[in-house]
């Protein structure tokens, strides 16, 4: 099993490349951050000796960096599974936010997705006629969900996201490619900064990898169309 992971050197990219490995998938990982990124591989085949890791340092915001990791994957075959999971958080207000941030979340929460799909999509489609196809997973937010305060140019970003998703799912379900929407709310990652969990007020990221690894193992005929998870207290 290919599986591909944006964004996987740390938070719910990090949990996910590890549930992944330890079921023994073809891992193919990109980042921006190079040392991050080859830390967490080197990391991964310590713990699971038996996994098969590549990964590769890019900024997905960059259109043609985007397009060559997606054609770097495809030289190794065809994915099976592609988790969109690569993004960006800048808190602001429509109103008052700095001047380039609706750009920026698009460019890294947005056109990534867009732009590495499209490559892939081919190759998937044509393997998709000779069996079960493949499996499509976008990393949304509730911020795609609903409005809520300084939300600005992030929760547009995510809803342009799960437009996308909507949009694709319908397109691909001719050519038995399942996708996915994920929407999570607050995770333990680094976007929380020095946040004190102790009191297990938000999810892990491993949470929301467990849910992800479980809905690619259903039925070919079967799909988790959008997984919605919250903390058990609700949002903050």
């Amino acid at each position: 099993m290919n599986v591909i992971i944006t964004g996987a050197s740390k938070g719910i990219g990090k949990a996910l490349a590890a549930a992944f490995a330890a079921e023994g998938a073809t891992l193919f990982l990109c980042a921006r951050n190079e040392l991050s990124l080859y830390n967490t591989v080197a990391e991964l085949q310590r713990k699971y000796p038996g996994s098969n890791i590549s990964a590769k340092p890019v900024d997905l915001s960059d259109k043609a960096a985007t397009l060559q990791f997606g054609n770097w994957c495809l030289e190794s075959g065809v994915p099976d599974i592609l988790i969109n999971n690569a993004g960006e958080y800048i808190a602001g207000g429509i109103c008052d936010e700095a001047d380039g941030n609706l750009e920026k979340m698009i460019a890294v929460n947005v056109y990534s997705a867009y732009h590495l799909t499209r490559t892939l999509l081919p190759q998937m489609i044509n393997a998709g006629k000779k069996g079960p196809g493949g499996h499509i997973f976008n990393i949304c937010s509730i911020a795609s969900l609903d409005a809520y305060p300084n939300g600005g140019a992030y929760s547009i970003s995510k809803f342009a996201l799960m437009g996308f998703s909507k949009n694709l799912r319908e397109e691909l379900k001719p050519h038995h490619i399942k996708v996915t929407a994920v929407s999570p709310g607050a995770v333990m990652t680094d976007s929380w900064g020095d946040f004190d969990n102790s009191a297990n007020r938000i999810m892990e990221a491993g949470d929301i990898a467990t849910m992800i690894l479980a809905a690619s193992k259903l039925s070919p005929q079967a799909v988790v169309e959008d997984i919605v998870l919250r903390p058990q207290l609700g949002d903050l």
